[in-house]
């Protein structure tokens, strides 16, 4: 509230920095689109790899863990689940899908902030509640010592707080003057500063993220995990969190070191969902090209199974799609119907 609520009145000088890494999230917009639009198919892989390591990872941030031999079953709903961890993890995935089917139906209010806390934290005596207590974020070092880093906002303001910041957040944006995706890092300070439930703060924080940037056109969160990122810089995401929410409540701190920590990542989701694409492109069309290799090979009609045995790396719907396409260009011919049809090269 406090960084948005200042800016409301006198928007911000961006540093240089700033503009630096929004000119190449930019750039990186305009490649998704290329991507996206051009080879839907070969992005699937990604998502579902991308919904398994962001749940993992944003419960692995809050110490919330899962046996390595469980976490697909878990994650994907296969299942019983046997403890308080798993419940967690798989709430996560069902709030992670929500925001994937309905972002764009999804406001960014205090309502759904509600329901994604129930979410996160199913079965939970508070679940879907704000906080009712005041409290402190501390940090306890190995020698015993406990250090207060933040004393968020009290429980009596923090209704109020929540719903003004969803409020600006909706009304600079409103209004384009500020760049987008930093009031997308500001209203998430904004957020972790008002600290509004008394636990699952930051799963929640992480989901407003992927929430917001999907309806601002960013849509790599869905390919690549931006949790699995901000969990391997996760100290430096602690560090400049703690930089920037010095003395947020008299509205005087400095945002901008966690705000462009969070453009620094959402740089590093990109570089990973360009390089991550390319190599599935690579892959994809050495598939292709070991089947066309074995293609070659057959100087009489052959069976598909046949064809496998030739590219055991290489699934039976690869070869299948391979065969229709090399049919299409008369490359090759199916000279019967059914299981037990045979192919022909075209000479």
């Amino acid at each position: 509230m406090k960084t948005l609520e200042k800016w409301s009145h006198s928007s911000p000088d961006l540093l240089l920095v700033t503009v630096w890494e929004l000119n190449e999230l930019a750039e990186y917009r305009g490649k998704q689109e290329l991507f996206t639009h051009q080879s839907p198919q070969r992005l699937k892989a990604l998502r579902e790899h991308a919904i398994i390591e962001s749940s993992v990872a944003s419960n692995r941030i809050e110490g919330v863990e899962v046996e390595p031999s469980r976490v697909k079953d878990v994650v994907l709903g296969h299942g019983a689940l046997s403890d308080r961890n798993e419940v967690e993890v798989r709430g996560y995935q069902t709030c992670l899908r929500r925001i994937h089917e309905e972002y764009e139906t999804l406001p960014f209010s205090t309502e759904t902030v509600l329901a994604l806390h129930a979410g996160t934290r199913p079965e939970v005596w508070d679940s879907g509640a704000l906080k009712t207590e005041d409290g402190e974020i501390i940090e306890k070092h190995p020698d015993g010592r406990v250090v207060v880093r933040f004393l968020p906002l009290n429980a009596r303001d923090t209704p109020g707080a929540m719903a003004e910041t969803c409020r600006l957040y909706q009304k600079l944006l409103q209004e384009k003057k500020i760049p987008p995706l930093v009031l997308w890092a500001a209203a998430n300070l904004d957020f972790l500063c008002i600290h509004p439930f008394r636990d699952g703060n930051g799963r929640v924080s992480r989901l407003l993220l992927l929430l917001t940037l999907y309806q601002l056109g960013y849509q790599g969160g869905r390919y690549i995990s931006l949790e699995a990122i901000i969990e391997r810089s996760k100290e430096r995401y602690y560090q400049t969190l703690y930089e920037s929410s010095q003395r947020w409540h008299e509205g005087k701190h400095d945002p901008w070191p966690y705000i462009n920590y969070l453009l620094y990542s959402l740089k590093e989701l990109y570089r990973e969902f360009e390089s991550r694409y390319d190599q599935t492109t690579l892959e994809r069309g050495g598939k292709t090209e070991a089947v066309l290799t074995a293609l070659n090979r057959f100087d009489t009609p052959f069976h598909i199974q046949e064809l496998l045995k030739q590219c055991p790396e290489v699934s039976l719907d690869m070869v299948r799609k391979v065969l229709k396409t090399e049919a299409d260009a008369g490359r090759v011919i199916c000279l019967g119907r059914g299981r037990n049809a045979k192919w022909q090269v075209i000479r």
